[in-house]
């Protein structure tokens, strides 16, 4: 299903085509497209050992060489598996992008019931968080995403929670968002962040053993990565295990809430009706945070 209102189709013919005339030595490899799809990229699984990202739409080409720069330097700092870039193919065939071929990393999207030991992951995951955020950031990009101080994306933080009223709780969103504002901001120096934990994050045999999609990463306020322990992949002993892990404190946990507030009333209106899985996401994070769905109040959140 397309989620956007300029997405660009993607389908195996068009990959054929790349492959053949940009990479013909993969070209006769089994394809199958592999789901749930990311919002921004289409992926096709390769063979047995490689996989096709391509970018569905605009915003997110510059991914393309975005992660081809970074992941390798990023890489041996990290304590579970990371994309590995194998080669970056060009605009052609109709198709406008960059485009890439990484190596597959076995395992499945997280999930709590994919998860053996809750505790266990989130302490994992905080290694990863800590590791990350060591790695020097000589030449990092700059943050701008929701690595940014809040305050400079405010406005458009309150119009996403203006966009959702339909949805939710509007001014416990609002409050929730205020709070992270008045919260003292990072005060220390940009530091590597993911950016996009919540459902990038791979299991195997109920552990964690990768992170895939680091369009977002770049140096910013650490807070981003804590936005994390708000998904479902948390309970709330899990939380507490990963913030007391990190030595999170209140103003980077506020921070943490302020994001998940951006995130989730973004998401929630512009993915209704074409994306369930982070919808329920959306759900789940924003009744985490206290924000409740005008069904939960007596009218009709899915309007």
């Amino acid at each position: 299903m397309r989620m956007h209102a300029e997405e660009v189709e993607v389908d195996a013919a068009l990959v054929r085509r790349l492959l053949a005339t940009q990479m013909p030595q993969l070209a006769d490899r089994a394809l199958r497209a592999v789901g749930p799809w990311g919002t921004d990229n289409a992926i096709w699984r390769l063979g047995d050992d490689l996989v096709v990202r391509l970018p569905r739409i605009h915003w997110a080409a510059g991914q393309i060489d975005h992660e081809a720069t970074w992941l390798p330097r990023l890489a041996p700092y990290l304590p579970v598996a990371v994309p590995e870039p194998v080669a970056v193919g060009e605009p052609a065939a109709g198709y406008p992008f960059p485009w890439a071929v990484h190596r597959w990393i076995p395992g499945d999207g997280a999930a709590l019931d994919r998860i053996e030991d809750p505790i266990g992951f989130a302490l994992d995951l905080a290694e990863v968080v800590r590791r990350l955020q060591v790695v020097p950031t000589t030449g990092a990009p700059a943050a701008t995403n929701r690595a940014r101080p809040l305050r400079e994306y405010d406005e458009s933080t309150r119009h996403t929670i203006d966009a959702a009223r339909h949805l939710i709780d509007a001014a416990a969103a609002l409050s929730v968002w205020e709070e992270a504002l008045a919260a003292p901001p990072h005060l220390g120096p940009p530091v590597w962040v993911q950016g996009d934990l919540e459902g990038n994050c791979l299991v195997r045999d109920g552990h964690l053993c990768g992170i895939v999609d680091w369009g977002s990463a770049c140096a910013g306020d650490p807070a981003v990565d804590v936005q994390v322990v708000w998904s479902p992949l948390f309970t709330d002993a899990s939380r507490a295990a990963f913030l007391d892990d990190l030595g999170i404190d209140g103003a980077a946990l506020a921070r943490s809430r302020g994001a998940a507030i951006n995130q989730a009333c973004a998401a929630l209106p512009y993915y209704l009706r074409t994306y369930p899985l982070i919808v329920e996401r959306s759900w789940h994070k924003l009744a985490a945070l206290g924000v409740a769905s005008l069904a939960e109040r007596g009218g009709d959140a899915r309007l």
